[in-house]
């Protein structure tokens, strides 16, 4: 085992992310909700805001293993064109199947953030954390959707991951701290001492907890889209 639990992990990846401290760009956006208690000690680190960045794919009908994009906390909404063009998956589907998931997304959000509303990413350092990096699916779908906000930069930051996705990584985003790299890689549990189930009330209490240390960071946020931006999705084609 690398780390004790995901406190520990958080606490050994803000090491690595030292150079960020005390700047006012930063904002670290965690994956619900296993990334939360990890980001949660990057941003106590760093004097940074805390908040959740929510992922929702965009499955095609009848095969919702297959990505044809994704939507995201803010409103965006990233399509993977080349697919919805070689598919001819027609607009009025996707239209469908978005408006699904940005229910579902919407009532998470709304249980983990209250009536808070989102802060924004654009111009802003954003260091996107969770509590490891496998295939990277999840993450590239983050990244990708995060990147039509118009953030200044964008750092992918784990405790740990498989070398292969961490390398990928290199191309997607401006930086890549992966803690570790272990090989052979399995898993991201097989890491962790305790990689127990992160609740939704930790979630709600890490995230208050952050806007206490940082009440100041509302001011930067933005309300949620009712209807997401629609955003072209290039060069991710799988997630």
């Amino acid at each position: 085992m690398l780390f004790r639990d995901r406190v520990d992990a958080g606490r050994r990846l803000a090491e690595r992310l030292r150079h960020y401290a005390g700047r006012p760009d930063v904002l670290v956006l965690a994956l619900p909700r296993g990334g939360v208690p990890v980001a949660y000690e990057v941003a106590h680190a760093l004097d940074a805001p805390l908040d959740v960045f929510l992922v929702r794919k965009l499955g095609f009908p009848g095969q919702e293993e297959l990505a044809m994009g994704a939507i995201a906390s803010g409103g965006t909404r990233v399509l993977n064109t080349s697919l919805l063009r070689r598919l001819r998956i027609p607009e009025d589907a996707v239209d469908a199947v978005a408006s699904r998931e940005l229910r579902e997304l919407q009532r998470r959000e709304s249980s983990y953030r209250g009536s808070n509303p989102p802060p924004s990413a654009r111009s802003r350092t954003v260091i996107l954390v969770d509590d490891g990096l496998a295939t990277g699916a999840t993450m590239h779908a983050a990244a990708a959707a995060l990147r039509a906000q118009e953030p200044n930069r964008v750092v992918v930051a784990v405790p740990v991951g498989a070398p292969s996705s961490c390398e990928e990584f290199g191309g997607v985003v401006d930086e890549v701290v992966c803690a570790e790299t272990p090989e052979p890689f399995h898993a991201v549990g097989q890491w962790y001492d305790d990689f127990s189930q992160t609740t939704d009330e930790e979630v709600r209490r890490l995230l208050e907890l952050s806007r206490r240390e940082h009440p100041g960071a509302r001011a930067g946020s933005r309300r949620s889209a009712t209807v997401p931006v629609k955003k072209a999705w290039k060069g991710v084609d799988h997630f």
